[in-house]
């Protein structure tokens, strides 16, 4: 069957079914990332020596990356397709098994060896950009306009399940292995995972002059920087919550990454079809609130059931804040720039990562680290004034 025919029949079926594939790649792509979540903190403060900041260093360069890439993420899948999108980000990620593995050979010299992985981790953060934008776009081709925010819970549950996945099975690994295996595992999955792209079928750029990337900016802006806002717990939780647990002799500290991941795909599961229905602000604000609740009992927390519990109310707030602030996004973008509207308003959560990492980690190396929660929860709950917001100015476009 030629390309042409593919591209045709491709956007005929409609429905959660004709996700499945896109979520295997998905899962498959972002198990790299999940795997290393629980042990990079430690492998950078135990392993090399080094203290917080550099920590907080570390976690953010994937995401600053990953906001330099966005709009050459969102372009390329807008005028080259979405599955060679994919594909692109797939090949950087196994190059930055590689680099992971290159720093292993400088663990004497801390400095050289961090560079390397710094270099890794950004490498790493461009091919999240592309599979993960890339694959939001291909979803919101073949199915039904009005399953905007269904299509970007959908695809991000296929993310969140390789990190509750990759957890602990990323903190088996560095406990038998070391780092070593993570960096093995980061250079062979993605070369797996083109495996599974090969197949799929293929969707034609759609032929329409597009907004430049200023006009889009313009446009989502606004829910970007509730996203970013509302994103500062996610970032507390993957970066911190480890150190947390670890400071305080509590055991499984892989746990928390777990509970949180659980908690936010059963939100999706069961709840992804909210924000099409009543609109992705009104989510967004009460979802955010739910997501400062869990920072502050994670602050507050005297034992570790409490800390996974917020960790759980984390996951379940941000699980709608995405979905619902997204939303909003692509409603104010025509569907022939749909991909840069995805990378432009993803750009808004790599930008609060790429900062709130580093900062929040000066503020541990002055306070408890306990601290950091409560700041990451006062942020989040400026995200529901983002919402509030947005609900007095309805988007324009509806995409239907």
């Amino acid at each position: 069957m030629s390309e042409a025919i593919l591209q045709e029949t491709a956007v005929a079926p409609r429905g959660a079914a004709t996700l499945m594939p896109i979520m295997g790649v998905v899962f498959a792509a972002f198990l790299v990332i999940g795997v290393a979540m629980p042990v990079l903190p430690l492998h950078v403060y135990d392993g090399l020596g080094l203290g917080t900041f550099m920590v907080g260093l570390v976690a953010g360069s994937q995401f600053a990356a990953s906001l330099v890439s966005r709009p050459w993420a969102g372009h390329y899948s807008d005028s080259r397709g979405a599955k060679r999108g994919v594909t692109a980000g797939l090949l950087a990620a196994g190059a930055a098994g590689l680099l992971y593995f290159a720093s292993l050979g400088f663990t004497g010299n801390p400095v050289t060896s961090i560079a390397i992985l710094l270099l890794g981790r950004g490498l790493l953060g461009a091919a999240e950009s592309f599979i993960i934008t890339a694959a939001v776009s291909w979803g919101l081709a073949l199915v039904d306009p009005r399953s905007t925010g269904k299509v970007i819970a959908w695809v991000g549950s296929a993310m969140f399940a390789a990190f509750a996945i990759g957890a602990p099975a990323g903190s088996a690994l560095y406990a038998s292995y070391g780092f070593a295996a993570i960096a093995a595992a980061t250079a062979v999955a993605p070369l797996l995972t083109l495996l599974l792209v090969a197949p799929l079928p293929t969707v034609a750029p759609v032929q329409h002059a597009r907004s430049s990337f200023i006009e889009v900016i313009d446009a989502v802006w606004v829910p970007g920087l509730g996203s970013a806002l509302g994103s500062v717990g996610f970032g507390a939780v993957t970066t911190f919550v480890a150190l947390l647990f670890a400071t305080r002799g509590w055991t499984n500290g892989w746990l928390a990454y777990t509970v949180y991941a659980v908690a936010f795909i059963l939100a999706r599961v069961f709840f992804s079809h909210v924000a099409d229905e009543l609109g992705g602000a009104k989510v967004a604000l009460v979802c955010a609130v739910v997501e400062a609740v869990g920072q502050a009992l994670i602050w507050l927390a005297v034992r570790p059931e409490m800390a996974l519990a917020g960790a759980a109310l984390t996951g379940f707030g941000f699980s709608l804040v995405y979905p619902g602030f997204g939303v909003e996004a692509v409603h104010r973008v025509p569907p022939q720039s749909r991909g840069l509207a995805m990378g432009a308003y993803t750009a808004f959560l790599d930008l609060a990562q790429g900062l709130a990492s580093p900062a929040l980690g000066l503020m541990a190396t002055g306070a408890s680290l306990n601290v950091v929660f409560l700041a990451s929860a006062v942020t989040v709950l400026c995200a529901a004034l983002v919402a509030a917001w947005l609900m007095a100015n309805p988007a324009k476009w509806t995409n239907e």
